[in-house]
Formats: structure tokens, C-alpha cells, sequence
């Protein structure tokens, strides 16, 4: 299995037989449409799963709907959020709220919540654990918010967090926002994230060009056991054992 960053939320899992795209913003490359999706993943023969968290134009890129028009054997999995919003129409895709799931002869994906818009990812292929958070984590804004605030949005996070620690705790993978924009505080929402689920790999996300904040996470993730995967370029990939 073959991991590829991509860009902000989007990253590309590659198995011999099927690959799944998570959240497409826009390409790897020096344009939005160059890079890795287009120069490789849609040549692929295989099937394609390209899944949207929510609406949010950095994680849904209308693009998306045009690739079928190019390639025969695509999947499209959205929160109802996009459908709710006119990203998409009923016809172009399935439409999952919390607590849906979604089987095949490949995979198993359950919704789960976030603590901004649609929702979050569970998948299960082979003998993996795979989570993409979309917008879910704490976004505290603890630098310019009341206490009040923090109190209530660490809440909200925690307790979908614990919901998702009902159903497994452990996960081969979590894709997971590192945002420098929340200030000081900006990794509360991974430390909580990786003290209460044992995470082998942790992909951060939402993080734009901040590589280096990304990088401060790596102590707090070894010793919980968990190795945060070094980026430093978009279009990196990763083999995952």
C-alpha cells in the first residue's frame, strides 16, 4: 500500500488492485491541474474511490466530477453536505451522513462526525485501519477566543473523539489537521488525537506550506509510540507495511 501527500487535506492510498482519494484541492504540481492525480493516479486502469469530506472548497474541488468523463471505473463517495450545498446532484455520487457506511468487495467506510462541516472517515481494507479526519478536530482558537469558547469547542472534539475510540482503538493510519492558524495551542487537537487512539502513522493535513510546525509534532508522536510521517514537498509518498 502506497501513500502520496498531495496537498492540505488530499492525500492518494494505492493497493495492487484500487486506489482512494481523500479530499482533492487541487494537484501536486507547479499548476492546480499538474502533478500526481493527473499525471498517474487517473491513468490507472483500476478503480478509483474519490471521497469529500464536506463542501468546503479546500477539500471539495468541483473538478472532481469532470474525471469521469475520462476514466470508466470511478467511485465517488461525499458527505450530504455537498449535496446539500449544490456542490454535486444526487446523480453523481453516494452521500453519506454520520453513522452511514459503505461496503464492497474492497473496503468498508463508516461516517463518522466533525466539529466543523460533513463529516469524518473509518475505512477498513485488508487488515488496515484507516482514518481521515476531514475538519474534525479541536479548534480551539485559544489565543483571541474566551474561555467559554475553548471550553465548548474542546467539548465537542472530545467527545467525537471518544465516540470513534468505541468503535477501534487502534488505527495503520490517521489523516489528521495540524493547523498552525490556531496558535500556540496549534497540536492540542493531534495530542489528544494520539494519546487517546493508538496511531501507528500519522499523515498531518491542513497545514498549507508549514512544514516545519508540522515537524514539532514528531516528539509528542514518538512517545505515544506513533511515527508522524515526514514531509517536507508535496507529492511525497510512503510505503505503508
Amino acid at each position: 500500500m502506497i501513500l502520496t501527500y498531495i496537498y492540505h487535506s488530499c492525500y492518494v492510498i494505492e493497493t495492487d488492485d484500487f486506489a482512494i482519494l481523500f479530499d482533492y484541492y487541487k494537484d501536486s504540481g507547479k499548476s492546480p491541474v499538474q502533478g500526481y492525480v493527473h499525471d498517474t493516479l487517473l491513468k490507472r486502469k483500476d478503480r478509483l474511490y474519490v471521497l469529500a469530506s464536506h463542501f468546503h472548497p479546500d477539500h471539495f474541488n468541483p473538478d472532481i466530477l469532470t474525471w469521469k468523463q475520462q476514466k470508466e471505473d470511478i467511485v465517488y463517495i461525499f458527505s450530504t453536505d455537498v449535496l446539500h450545498k449544490g456542490r454535486a446532484k444526487m446523480e453523481d455520487g453516494l452521500f453519506l451522513k454520520k453513522g452511514d457506511e459503505y461496503k464492497d468487495a474492497h473496503l468498508f467506510i463508516k461516517a463518522f462526525g466533525s466539529t466543523d462541516a460533513g463529516i469524518s472517515f473509518l475505512i477498513r481494507t485488508g487488515d488496515k485501519r484507516i482514518f481521515h479526519a476531514g475538519d474534525l478536530n479541536n479548534w480551539h482558537w485559544m489565543d483571541e477566543s474566551t474561555q467559554e469558547e475553548v471550553n465548548e469547542a474542546e467539548k465537542a472534539y472530545l467527545e467525537e473523539l471518544a465516540l470513534l475510540a468505541k468503535t477501534t482503538r487502534y488505527l495503520d493510519l490517521a489523516m489528521f489537521p495540524v493547523d498552525p492558524r490556531l496558535g500556540t495551542a496549534y497540536m492540542r487537537g493531534a495530542e489528544q488525537w494520539v494519546t487517546e487512539i493508538q496511531t501507528c502513522l500519522f499523515a498531518p493535513m491542513h497545514f498549507a506550506e508549514a512544514y516545519d510546525k508540522v515537524a514539532a509534532f514528531k516528539n509528542y508522536a514518538e512517545a505515544r509510540h506513533c511515527q508522524l510521517l515526514p514531509l517536507t514537498e508535496k507529492g511525497q509518498q510512503f510505503t505503508i507495511k
